[in-house]
């Protein structure tokens, strides 16, 4: 492992890439022929939110990342009409993605609802994952079995309604403030600008308009139970490094204590930041240092 240590976000160009036959975009970092990780962001975020973590890791480690938009999100397509979001079926985009790449296997980078899917991969295909990096995101949502039939009940009535128009901003500006003011976690308008950026698209009357899917934001039809999740969370073999924001969503909440109770091999951290810590300025460099000092000498290896 290279003896430099991180100290400030630096700004490396990322490497666009189509995967998937097009289906699926992604941003690389990093030497082609060095070893790879898949980055996986968050629910309404894109491979931006790895902007500034990863040429400090690529850096530090000397690997390669490559940060996918999960489908629906960023510059990937958008699911057929018909079609659903389910966490699990963001799985196949990994999967995918690891296809197209020629990985049979990859360590996972992983914030918020990228950090249940590689737990879902870690837990179901053991094989193909060989450690986790997550950041303020274990296990995944889920709902009492009591709730399930109302859980369904909101999901087929959301998913009846007719497809709402994509948001549209005068300027890139507005768009990052109607993030800032609407986000379901705290986030300031640094830390969202990459985001937002690669979350938008000019249009013809020379406003910028949200690629995401709308129909994200439409419930889920079924979700796990606890008991489930708590299960998935037991049958993960690889190494977990779990990096918290102090005020992140897990915390010392008794959802969060299970879950962290149920992995066989975690490490855990809690880092000054929020929900976002890696794509915080002030934060990201000290997340970076922490990852480079844990895996090392097992990347290096």
């Amino acid at each position: 492992m290279p003896q430099s240590t991180p100290t400030a976000a630096r700004s490396v160009a990322p490497q666009p890439l189509s995967l998937a036959n097009g289906r699926l975009a992604a941003l690389s970092w990093g030497r082609v022929d060095a070893p790879t990780w898949l980055a996986l962001h968050g629910w309404l975020d894109n491979a931006a939110s790895f902007t500034r973590l990863a040429p400090l890791l690529v850096e530090a480690l000397d690997i390669r990342i490559v940060a996918l938009d999960f489908r629906g999100h960023g510059h990937s397509a958008h699911v057929p009409v018909g079609a659903d979001y389910a966490l699990w079926d963001y799985c196949h985009d990994v999967l995918d993605a690891m296809e197209s790449l020629g990985l049979e296997q990859t360590s996972l980078l992983a914030h918020s609802m990228g950090a249940a899917v590689s737990c879902l991969l870690a837990a179901s295909l053991p094989e193909r994952v060989e450690r986790l990096t997550l950041i303020d995101g274990l296990g995944a949502l889920n709902t009492p079995v009591e709730e399930a039939a109302s859980q369904l009940r909101k999901g087929l009535i959301a998913y009846r309604r007719p497809i709402s128009r994509a948001p549209r901003y005068p300027d890139i500006e507005s768009a990052v403030a109607a993030r800032v003011a609407g986000g379901v976690t705290p986030v300031d308008s640094i830390t969202a600008t990459p985001l937002v950026e690669r979350n938008t698209q000019s249009t013809a009357d020379g406003h910028v308009q949200m690629r995401t899917d709308s129909r994200l934001l439409k419930p889920s039809l079924v979700r796990f139970t606890p008991e489930q999740v708590i299960s998935l969370l037991a049958e993960i073999n690889a190494p977990v490094l779990l990096i918290e924001g102090e005020q992140g969503i897990l915390g010392k909440r008794a959802w969060a204590v299970q879950a962290r109770q149920a992995v066989k091999e975690l490490t855990r951290h809690v880092l000054h930041g929020g929900h976002h810590l890696h794509l915080e300025p002030r934060a990201v460099a000290q997340v970076a240092l922490v990852i480079g000092e844990h895996w090392g000498k097992s990347v290096s290896a």
